[in-house]
């Protein structure tokens, strides 16, 4: 099945900000394993996992479809935060703006009545969804530990 090359090129576009959405969790992974907060480096690490694989999604489909993925550079994450609740909305902030980039690929779909991709988006439209509500229940959780955030380091450490 071919595919028109105005979205091929946005998924192939959006490949990338996945990638570098796994690139910036890490980066942030490596900031909490620093800080000695081990649960919330292992809650961005199971995070980078959860973004390459939607980078595979992606390149997989569009391998179905008969044309090339194409890798892009990365630019390179941030690496300080102030704090757990800094980067928990920076996360917040970044989620925001990938959903924004379904949506756009979404919009472009529709626009050139592709079905299929329609149906394919569809699944990180609702994946999108869940990650910002996951990511605003541990602010919540933050704002709720104050000082003592010990107990949340350890359950954020059981996410699977």
């Amino acid at each position: 099945m071919a595919i028109d090359k105005r979205l091929q090129d946005a998924i192939n576009r959006q490949i990338n900000r996945e990638l570098w959405s796994a690139y910036l969790y890490l980066s942030m992974a490596s900031y909490f394993d620093f800080k000695e907060l081990g649960g919330f480096a292992a809650w961005m690490k199971e995070q980078a996992e959860e973004e390459t694989a939607h980078a595979e999604r992606l390149y997989d489909y569009l391998i179905d479809c008969g044309v090339r993925a194409t890798m892009q550079d990365l630019e390179t994450p941030p690496a300080e935060w102030g704090s757990p609740l800094e980067v928990f909305k920076e996360t917040l902030k970044h989620e925001k703006k990938v959903t924004a980039l379904i949506d756009n690929l979404m919009d472009i779909a529709r626009d050139l009545d592709d079905k299929k991709t329609v149906a394919m988006l569809e699944w990180f439209v609702k994946e999108q969804e869940e990650e910002e509500e996951s990511v605003e229940k541990v602010i919540k959780k933050i704002k709720n530990a104050g000082d003592d955030i010990t107990r949340l380091d350890n359950e954020l450490g059981e996410r699977k």
